[in-house]
């Protein structure tokens, strides 16, 4: 077999190409399910490439049994849009290299090794567990403060009545009243936006071109992810946004983000112009409001590996 690395990478690639075809517009809803079992073979192709062929036994066949699913799902609906078509031809491509990493884990690939010679787990304990007799020393403070109690320094004052009367005791200004804390259950106050932050409104409709996504590396779409705003005028990678989200029935949110890709018309894509950005500062109300949403719409998948 040759390199699993590279072929892990170019059979992850024509996936990625794949699964960009099954975002285009027009595509049969039933087919998005097909986009779950491509992502499963894309993440698993990339264990085999972050550990340098050591996770293909393992991963190869997982990566195998995903792919074959997609494809059978996609031969059923073939020739009903032209996107199809192409998904079907980068996913197929794939799969002769999916299959040579299934077959054989790669040269020089070993089980994981056991722990070094020598090394005893509970070894770091003992001493944690001596750790009371550290402060025997505080017990005995109290003797710190006998001197204190026998006061000879102030015995010249109990002299007699020629000693000079004492000053008057000068009381210190009140200190300035401190602002009231907030009410328990009182809502949050709206995220502080720092100078240079674009401002945007993005509004989600049940097919808008602007959706929520989450990438190859993780489930959660806040976490792993984010929201991808469908428009013309695309800012650069890196920019700050303060972002203010619509959703149907009269639901919005306020939150901060930072663009972290952009997908342009000059990429050849199929899929709409626009821009992924991540949130950097959301508020609980505002991330129940996402869960709630792509509980009814599935999320756009974005490989960010």
């Amino acid at each position: 077999m040759s390199d699993p690395v590279s072929a892990a990478r170019a059979a992850r690639e024509n996936l990625a190409r794949g699964l960009g075809a099954l975002q285009s517009p027009g595509i049969p809803p039933q087919l998005m399910a097909v986009a779950e079992p491509v992502a499963q073979a894309m993440s698993a192709l990339h264990r085999i490439e972050a550990s340098q062929g050591a996770a293909t036994a393992e991963a190869g066949p997982a990566a195998l049994a995903a792919t074959r699913q997609a494809l059978a799902t996609l031969q059923q609906s073939s020739g009903q849009h032209p996107a199809v078509d192409h998904a079907l031809e980068a996913i197929a491509g794939s799969l002769g290299l999916i299959h040579q990493l299934s077959q054989a884990a790669p040269q020089g690939w070993q089980p994981q090794a056991a722990p070094a010679p020598g090394y005893v787990p509970p070894a770091p304990y003992p001493p944690q567990a001596a750790a009371p007799q550290q402060y025997a020393p505080q017990a005995a403070a109290p003797q710190q403060y006998a001197p204190q109690a026998a006061s000879p320094q102030y015995a010249p004052q109990a002299a007699p009545a020629h000693q000079p009367p004492p000053a008057p005791a000068h009381h210190a200004p009140p200190a300035p009243a401190r602002p009231p804390a907030p009410a328990p259950g009182a809502p949050p106050a709206p995220p502080v936006v720092p100078a240079g932050t674009l401002r945007l409104e993005a509004e989600l409709g049940a097919h808008s071109g602007t959706n929520f996504y989450k990438g190859l590396s993780g489930n959660d779409v806040i976490d792993s992810g984010g929201i991808f705003i469908a428009t013309y005028q695309i800012p650069p990678i890196g920019q700050p946004l303060s972002l203010r989200v619509s959703m149907p029935g009269g639901y919005e949110f306020e939150a901060l983000g930072i663009v972290r890709w952009t997908r342009d018309t000059a990429d050849g894509g199929d899929g709409k112009p626009g821009f992924g950005a991540q949130f950097t500062q959301i508020t609980p109300e505002g991330r129940q409001l996402v869960y709630r949403y792509v509980r009814n719409r599935e999320p756009l998948f974005h490989d960010d590996l």
